[in-house]
């Protein structure tokens, strides 16, 4: 009765949980396209009054929503703004700042905090375990909670770093061929986007827009460094702005960084085969040489037993 009255609880816990994180980001997401936010509010006058949209709205819309507002800004008010910033730039530089906040994700490390807290007490309540795993639990399950979306964001930011790191050679070799076929560096950045589906080719189009906006290249491009913080590409646009600056020709800049950056390239790989025994090493340890001594050694062990 004790286990079953702990998963009860927790069920609810976690639950209660999703509900509010659910209807904080439903709440709080910023709005992406102008044109599709422009249709959905002439598909709401074509709906009717305000009441009835509000009936209309799902149970999270209408209930869970407020709690997470409400939550959201009382958190917000109590973290430090540098705070803010950095986990601000975290999902920037993950591709996610147009999709989550940062005061969401403070947030979400405070729920996920209280939750795992909850969990652990009733765990030391119910399922009666040893002092010492009773305070190890008070402590880590806590510690975890509050971690975990920080080490999330963390592997997002570095999975998004690495797929521009690879994507970098191939688009800085397809800007110098549709250079050299007479386009401009506008048109080659579209070409770009038009034939990759990447997190570089996403940032390029994102520069476009913003040179589409009236924005200067050169402010374009530093802004796509920023965005990114990838050593290659960062030197890439510093070449690429001097020669702007300097006049010289584009298309015979782009040649040497694709050269360059294939080049590059070939080092990574050598780099990553050149780590390849020091990583193996660990799995060879644990898991095959045991299992090698057991095999080998196995049929030996009754005459050894039997000679003692």
């Amino acid at each position: 009765m004790e286990i079953m009255g702990l998963l009860i609880a927790v069920t609810v816990v976690v639950f209660g949980g999703l509900l509010v994180v659910a209807g904080m980001r439903g709440r709080l997401a910023p709005a992406g396209d102008p044109g599709e936010y422009l249709r959905s509010l002439d598909e709401r006058e074509e709906r009717g009054d305000v009441y009835d949209q509000v009936l209309a709205e799902p149970f999270l819309g209408r209930i869970v929503r407020p709690l997470g507002s409400g939550l959201l800004r009382r958190v917000a008010s109590l973290t430090p703004r540098n705070h803010l910033d950095g986990v601000h730039r975290q999902l920037v530089l993950g591709g996610m700042a147009g999709s989550l906040r940062a005061e969401e994700l403070v947030s979400l490390q405070v729920l996920a905090g209280g939750l795992a807290g909850v969990v652990a007490v009733l765990f030391s309540i119910f399922a009666d375990p040893s002092p010492r795993i009773g305070v190890l639990a008070l402590v880590a399950m806590p510690l975890v909670g509050v971690l975990a979306p920080r080490a999330w964001l963390a592997r997002k930011v570095a999975e998004r770093t690495k797929a521009v790191r690879n994507d970098l050679p191939d688009t800085i070799d397809l800007l110098a061929i549709s250079v050299e076929a007479g386009q401009g560096l506008e048109g080659a950045m579209q070409t770009v986007c038009a034939h990759f589906h990447s997190p570089l080719s996403e940032e390029l189009a994102r520069t476009l827009k913003e040179m589409e906006l009236g924005l200067p290249r050169r402010d374009a491009l530093h802004n796509l460094k920023r965005r990114t913080e990838v050593p290659e590409l960062s030197n890439f646009v510093l070449v690429l702005t001097q020669a702007d600056a300097l006049g010289m020709p584009i298309g015979r800049v782009l040649r040497t960084q694709a050269s360059e950056m294939r080049t590059k390239r070939r080092q990574w790989a050598r780099e990553k085969a050149a780590k390849l025994p020091v990583k193996i090493l660990f799995p060879l340890t644990l898991f095959i040489f045991p299992a090698i001594m057991v095999i080998t050694l196995g049929p030996a062990v009754p005459g050894i037993a039997g000679a003692f």
